[in-house]
């Protein structure tokens, strides 16, 4: 008699054909893990990608509507402020939100001078050249043969001066926007208050509002708007813009520089502490550019940030 685990167990051919089953269902198993794997492995690339995209779509939609949403400021649809006199602005709505500004059109006379200043109230040829003109260009406002405007911008910015640039300029705005008659006078307070650029820490707020209330500009609205930096974000734009604008563009230096003097339509070039070089350049650019009309090279709009 046959004894042994053959003669009562599975066969060898049995254990073949078990082996060769088990084979192949290890194998099913295998590839369904790895067919598990690669829809883990795509669904993980698309969630990511999904997430990325959303996150993108999150900041674009976030920095259109900051841009959006910047104040800006009344009377000051060019970027700046158009005073007919001394005591007189031109009245404007603000600029559109999302919008950019809209350049003055200036009806040329043959003896009107449209005298347009981009400044920096930290720039000391800034103040030179205020200090210098101020009292003339009044006197031809007053006496109906000039206008002038005014784009107050931030280019001198520091950690020193506590941002003074932006700060003033978006003070300045404050006053066109509740009090513009009054811009003329807070423009030349300002320059003869200005701290020095080198060693000087910027006024305050509370020293800028001591400024405009010497000059009869105080307000509950103006003291707000000065301490909340309302029209910060606006000053920045319209920096941004009028430093990437070829049209203000120094052909000496080939760079945006403050200030920034245009006289119907021409730049003024000459010394910033000689009236009477300033005054012969007016009168002759009144002559050159005859009669008409031309704009004011406001900037064109760029993306920005806030305040």
């Amino acid at each position: 008699m046959a004894t042994g685990r053959g003669a009562s167990g599975p066969t060898k051919r049995d254990r073949r054909e078990d082996a060769r089953e088990h084979a192949r269902l290890m194998r099913e198993e295998a590839a369904k893990k790895a067919k598990r794997r690669k829809v883990i492995v795509q669904s993980s690339i698309i969630t990511g990608v999904v997430a990325v995209l959303a996150i993108i779509g999150v900041i674009i939609f976030t920095s259109v509507s900051a841009s959006g949403n910047v104040a800006n400021p009344k009377n000051m649809l060019s970027g700046g402020i158009l005073l007919n006199t001394s005591t007189q602005a031109v009245t404007t709505p603000a600029i559109a939100k999302g919008e950019s500004a809209t350049p003055t059109t200036e009806n040329l006379d043959g003896k009107t001078a449209h005298i347009t200043i981009y400044l920096d109230y930290q720039c000391p040829f800034c103040q030179q050249f205020e200090t210098t003109n101020s009292d003339q260009m009044k006197q031809w406002m007053d006496q109906k043969i000039a206008t002038l405007e005014i784009h107050p911008v931030a280019i001198l910015d520091s950690a020193n001066n506590k941002k003074y640039s932006t700060r003033a300029a978006a003070a300045a705005a404050c006053v066109a926007n509740y009090d513009p008659n009054k811009y003329f006078d807070i423009n030349s307070a300002l320059f003869a208050n200005q701290p020095d650029e080198s060693t000087g820490t910027g006024l305050t707020n509370a020293q800028i509002l001591a400024l405009f209330k010497k000059t009869g500009v105080s307000s509950t609205a103006i003291t707000n708007c000065v301490n909340d930096q309302t029209f910060a974000s606006f000053i920045t734009n319209q920096t941004k813009s009028a430093v990437t604008n070829p049209k203000l563009v120094n052909p000496s230096t080939k760079q945006f520089g403050t200030p920034t003097v245009i006289v119907n339509g021409q730049r003024y070039q000459g010394g910033f502490t000689d009236a009477n070089q300033f005054a012969s350049f007016v009168a002759t650019a009144v002559q050159t550019a005859g009669t008409g009309s031309t704009g004011t090279p406001t900037p064109t709009p760029t993306p920005t940030p806030s305040k």
